[in-house]
C-alpha cells in the first residue's frame, strides 16, 4: 500500500512555543494515523523536522502491519523538503542532529520515499494539528 504523509511544524516566535501535526492517509485517503504534539521552545525549522521524525518513526513501527510499500511525503517547509531531497545542505547547527535522525529513519525504513513541498493551503489538517498543539501546549 502507498501512503501519503502530511506534516506541519510551527513556532510562535522563533524560537518559541512550538508543535507539529502529522496525518497519514492510505491509498483511498482514509486516515491511518494523526498526531498533534507540543514540543516546548523550538524554532520553526526544528518543529518541521520533529514532525518529519515523528511520521517516519510511526511508519517504521507500522510498515509491516499496514503493508506499506511506498511513502509520499508532503510538507510546506520548502527548506526541509529540499534538504531531504539533497538539493540544500543542512548548515544550521541545531538542525544537523535531527536531520541525521530523519536520514537514519529513511534508511532504516528502506522503502521508496518521495518528498514534495506543497502550499500551506494544501496542508490544512496537519496545520490545524500543529496549531492545536501550540494552543494547548500538550
Amino acid at each position: 500500500m502507498q501512503v501519503n504523509v502530511y506534516t506541519d511544524g510551527g513556532s510562535r516566535g522563533n524560537p518559541g512555543h512550538s508543535g507539529y501535526g502529522i496525518v497519514v492517509y492510505d491509498d483511498n485517503q482514509n486516515i491511518l494515523f494523526k498526531e498533534s504534539k507540543y514540543l516546548g521552545i523550538k524554532t520553526n525549522n526544528e518543529a518541521e523536522y520533529a514532525g518529519l521524525v515523528g511520521a517516519l518513526t510511526w511508519i517504521k513501527e507500522n510498515k509491516k502491519s499496514f503493508k506499506i510499500s511506498q511513502i509520499n511525503f508532503f510538507a510546506d517547509s520548502q527548506l526541509m523538503i529540499r534538504q531531504m531531497q539533497g538539493f540544500y545542505k543542512v548548515k544550521a547547527p541545531n538542525l544537523i542532529p535531527i536531520f541525521k535522525k530523519a536520514k537514519e529513519l529513511t534508511n532504516c525504513i528502506s522503502l521508496p520515499i518521495i518528498f514534495q513541498d506543497l502550499r500551506r493551503e494544501s496542508n490544512i489538517l496537519a496545520d490545524e494539528l500543529a496549531n492545536k498543539a501550540m494552543d494547548l501546549k500538550s
